[in-house]
């Protein structure tokens, strides 16, 4: 998969998100976080996650997602994966 810029990736999290929560004029920075936006629980970051993955084409590990504190943490995790 060619590489990503990082405010590509945040448009794919976003149009993801927009769509698990129902938002479609959601707006998210890096410094984003889940309390940020109204209906992004726990269930909802895992429906995310399965998201990206189907999309992106890759796998995250629960060590790759755990300690994630924003969007922006969430788009390193996925530039990394997109270098391995």
């Amino acid at each position: 998969m060619a590489m990503l810029s990082r405010g590509e990736i945040l448009m794919l999290i976003r149009d993801n998100l927009a769509e698990i929560t129902g938002q479609p004029s959601l707006h998210l920075t890096e410094a984003t976080t889940a309390d940020d936006v109204l209906d992004w629980d726990s269930i909802n970051h895992v429906k995310l996650i399965i998201s990206l993955e189907q999309e992106l084409n890759m796998r995250f590990e629960s060590v790759d997602v755990e300690g994630l504190k924003d969007v922006g943490d969430l788009i390193g995790v996925i530039q990394a994966k997109m270098q391995a």
